[in-house]
């Protein structure tokens, strides 16, 4: 097997907790959105097709 050196750790500096809300936000949206767009779409089908 090769040998490995002794593993090196790093850590963030700083807490970007602000750009964290930003993209939970964003990624809420873009679910609630997904949501609403599919049900629209079920119904539509549901009528359309039936």
């Amino acid at each position: 097997m090769a040998a490995h050196g002794t593993p090196e750790y790093s850590t963030a500096e700083g807490n970007d907790y602000a750009e964290h809300e930003r993209t939970y936000e964003r990624f809420i949206g873009l679910v609630k959105w997904g949501v609403i767009f599919n049900v629209i779409l079920l119904i539509l089908m549901a009528y359309f097709l039936v």
